[in-house]
């Protein structure tokens, strides 16, 4: 079956080639079994130095019976340790034993759902809860378990209003009132907290990826950016055009002479900034 979507857990589209080169794959096994790279020369029957140059030189070329060794070590397919495919095992299984109808086939090529994460779900130890539980209320399993229990909580109430007359406000008829289970509300409910508790792992466990949210927010570093600005000792528009360049992912202070003056020269342009002289000193 073709392979698509994914990113991070948050990514989609294709694979992301940087998280799945062949040094990375062959660390994270190693470092999955802790072995260290001595330990992992002696098992495979390779040298230490050449272990460690697969794990980190891009360059390194490495041999196809290296590659045999690796993979039959770590019990993985060759084009997963080439970043080739996510199925470390259960490479090309037919479509009829994942029982997919063609509506499910055709969203899972289409690249419009994510679905990595959609695999990591499946893969957390709750998924088959969240499941069961959707199965449950979907094929109304329960349906006739909760009108049997709503029609004893009446009877009880019904008889005890029937004896002792109390008025609307009395506790025990609350507490009955109350116990009325509603099936649509429980059950969402229900399913609602199984789903919490999956995602709630997914997202911890991509804390750190590289593709997630920044740590610090752009408001954040907007100050900071302007706040370095302000105590830059420049005149007004070579501050201005320091915050510009901090904003833009250019280093200021790297700027050629030539191209600090066409710089200062399209901001004296501006209507909005007010036209300062450069006090800045020429290079040498």
């Amino acid at each position: 079956m073709e392979e698509n979507g994914g990113g991070s857990a948050a990514g989609r589209g294709g694979r992301d080639e940087n998280s799945h080169s062949v040094q990375e794959r062959l660390k994270d096994l190693r470092v999955e079994r802790g072995l260290k790279l001595e330990e992992l020369a002696e098992q495979v029957g390779l040298s230490k130095s050449a272990l460690g140059s697969y794990e980190n030189d891009e360059d390194k070329e490495i041999n196809h019976g290296s590659l045999l060794k690796l993979a039959g070590f770590y019990q993985v397919t060759v084009d997963y340790l080439l970043g080739l495919t996510d199925n470390r095992a259960h490479e090309n299984t037919p479509l009829a034993e994942l029982h997919l109808t063609d509506e499910a086939v055709a969203l899972l090529k289409s690249g419009r759902v994510n679905n990595r994460l959609l695999c990591e779900m499946m893969a957390h130890k709750n998924f088959i809860r969240l499941l069961a539980d959707i199965e449950i209320y979907v094929d109304r399993v329960a349906s006739m378990q909760v009108q049997s229990l709503n029609a004893y909580v009446d009877v009880v109430r019904q008889e005890i209003m029937d004896r002792y007359q109390p008025g609307e406000d009395d506790p025990h008829l609350r507490v009955l009132r109350a116990a009325h289970l509603d099936e649509d509300e429980y059950f969402s409910q229900l399913v609602s907290e199984d789903l919490r508790r999956v995602i709630q792992d997914i997202r911890a466990a991509h804390k750190g990826d590289r593709e997630g949210a920044p740590v610090n927010s752009v408001a954040e570093e907007l100050r900071q950016d302007i706040e370095d600005a302000m105590n830059f000792k420049g005149s007004d528009l070579e501050r201005q055009a320091m915050l510009y360049c901090k904003r833009l992912g250019i280093n200021y202070s790297k700027l050629t002479e030539t191209e600090f003056r066409n710089l200062i020269h399209i901001l004296n342009k501006s209507s909005i900034l007010k036209t300062h002289g450069s006090r800045r000193k020429k290079r040498k």
